[in-house]
Parts: structure tokens; sequence; C-alpha cells
């Protein structure tokens, strides 16, 4: 019980902490564009609201996940972080392959189902975001500069700073 209430008061400080930040994303309204801001604000909504659900209503007797599964949510917040990171020096396709055979290889442990899903996916999502959605600022590959791609990374590494 005390740790369902823990769990919440930490999702409720990332939420307001989130709607924070949203409050901040500069937007012209008088031409129409507060999608921008309006989604994050949502999204911190609806966190804020869970987490106040699990304050005050919490499980009598949670069942917390063995050592095993927390170890692979490291994994998969490390390889997100790594993903976001190389995305903009590396373009989409690469990164995407990388993240998505990594998590498809925690969901099922078979190496080449999770390679070509990764492969499935950074094409396909590439088609419907490029071409479908017709977003065009998304790049398919690129080649950086060893200090772009050091630039990149070392945002991961504590204590080396911009």
């Amino acid at each position: 019980m005390a740790s369902d209430r823990i769990f919440g008061l930490i999702t409720l400080i990332t939420a307001v902490a989130y709607i924070a930040a949203a409050t901040q994303i500069q937007t012209n309204f008088f031409s129409g564009e507060f999608l921008p801001k309006l989604f994050p604000l949502m999204i911190g909504g609806v966190a804020a609201i869970c987490s106040l659900v699990i304050l005050f209503k919490p499980d009598p007797d949670p069942d917390w996940p063995a050592s095993a599964t927390w170890v692979s949510m490291l994994i998969a917040v490390i390889v997100l972080a790594i993903y976001a990171v190389l995305l903009a020096p590396l373009g989409f396709i690469g990164p995407t392959i990388f993240a998505a055979g990594i998590l498809s290889y925690q969901i099922s442990f078979r190496l080449v189902p999770s390679i070509l899903s990764g492969i499935g996916l950074s094409l396909g999502l590439f088609v419907l975001f490029k071409f479908a959605l017709g977003l065009g600022n998304i790049v398919a590959y690129r080649i950086p500069t060893p200090e772009k791609l050091w630039n990149a990374i070392s945002i991961l590494i504590p204590f080396v700073g911009h």
C-alpha cells in the first residue's frame, strides 16, 4: 500500500513537471497552431489524474514484478534514450531498426524474427510518416561527422557537459 502511494506521488510530481514544461511551448494562437501545446498538456493531465487515483485508492496488496522484469525495463529505457539521441545525427531508419529490434528481442527471445521486426517496423514507419502522413522533415539516413556523433552521445554521459 505504501509503495503504491510512493509511486503515485512520484508520478504526480513527474506529471506536474511535464505540464509545466508543456506550458513553455511557444505557439501562435491566432494561426490555429495550439496542438503542439495542447497534446502534451492532455498527456500530463491524464497522468496527473491517474496518479491521484493511485494515491487515494492504492492497491491493498500490490504485486511488484520480479527482478528480471526490472532489468528488462531498464534495458528498454536505455535503448529508448540511445534511440532518442541517435535519431538526429543518424536519421530515422538506422536507429529505429536498432531500437525496434532490441525491444522485439526482449518480447520474444528469437534473434532472426527480432531483426526482421526491427527492419520491417523501421521501413514501414518511415513510409507511413514520410509518404502517408506527409511529414517532410523526416530524414531516412545521415552519415554524421564524428564530432556530431560525439555531441549526440555525450548527452547520455553525465558530467561531460555541453
